[in-house]
C-alpha cells in the first residue's frame, strides 16, 4: 500500500480549496485515529477541542487567559467562549484550507454556531462522518484499555451523555444532506476506506480513493 502521505493530493487540489469535514462518534468510536489517518491523506489540518483549547491558552491572548481561568477551575468551557476559541482557530486555517473537526460541535447549538461561524466566513461544511459502533462493543474495547476512569458503569455514562448530547446531531447534519455512515465495528483499514469513499464525491476530491492508496 503506498503511503498515504507522500501520495496525498496537495489541499485543494484541482479546486481551489479541500473538503472541510466534521467527524461525530461515540467515545471509544475511533475517530481519533481516523482524523489522523485523513489528516495525512487529505493534507488538511485534524482539530481536536483539546488541540483548540490547548492553542488557545499558548497564545497568550485575552481569550486564552480566559480559556485556561475556565480550565483550571475544574469548569467546562461554556458554548460562547467555546465559539470564540473555534472562530479563531478556523480563522487561522486560511483561504480555501480545509480541516478535519473531530469533537466541536459536541451539541446542536455549537452545531448551529459552527454553521453561522463559516457562513460568515463565505465557507461550508462539506460533509460529517458519523462513526457507528454498538454500545456493547464501545464498552468493551474501553475496559479492555484497563484504565482507572474506564470502568463499565463510567463508559456506560459516558455513552448515555453522549446519546443524550451528542447523538441528535445525526439528525441534524442529515437533513442538512451532509451526513455519511460509517460502520466503526471494522478493522482500521477498512473504516478507512470507508470514509475515503465517502469524500471521494465531493468534487475537490475525486481522486482520494486511488491517491490514499486504499480501496472501499
Amino acid at each position: 500500500m503506498a503511503d498515504a502521505a507522500e501520495a496525498a493530493p496537495a489541499p485543494g487540489d484541482g479546486s481551489g480549496r479541500s473538503a472541510r469535514v466534521v467527524l461525530l462518534g461515540p467515545p471509544g468510536s475511533g475517530k481519533g485515529t481516523q482524523a489522523e489517518v485523513l489528516s495525512r491523506a487529505l493534507g488538511v489540518a485534524a482539530i481536536s477541542t483539546g488541540d483548540m483549547l490547548r492553542e488557545a491558552v499558548a497564545a497568550g491572548t485575552d481569550l486564552g487567559r480566559l480559556v485556561e481561568g475556565i480550565m483550571k477551575s475544574g469548569a467546562l468551557v461554556d458554548d460562547e467562549t467555546m465559539a470564540r476559541v473555534v472562530r479563531e482557530r478556523l480563522g487561522r486555517t486560511g483561504p480555501g484550507a480545509g480541516f478535519l473537526l473531530d469533537g466541536y460541535p459536541r451539541t446542536l447549538p455549537q452545531a448551529e454556531t459552527l454553521q453561522e461561524i463559516l457562513g460568515a466566513a463565505g465557507s461550508r461544511l462539506d460533509a460529517v462522518l458519523s462513526v457507528e459502533v454498538p454500545e456493547d462493543e464501545l464498552v468493551r474495547r474501553a475496559v479492555a484499555r484497563h484504565r482507572a476512569d474506564d470502568r463499565e458503569e463510567v463508559v456506560r455514562e459516558r455513552l448515555r451523555v453522549y446519546r443524550e448530547k451528542t447523538a441528535p446531531l445525526i439528525g441534524y447534519y442529515e437533513r442538512l444532506g451532509l451526513l455519511r455512515p460509517i460502520d466503526g465495528y471494522r478493522p482500521v483499514g477498512e473504516v478507512t476506506a470507508q470514509m475515503m469513499a465517502a469524500l471521494a464525491g465531493l468534487a475537490s476530491l475525486a481522486p482520494l480513493d486511488r491517491a490514499a492508496g486504499v480501496t472501499a
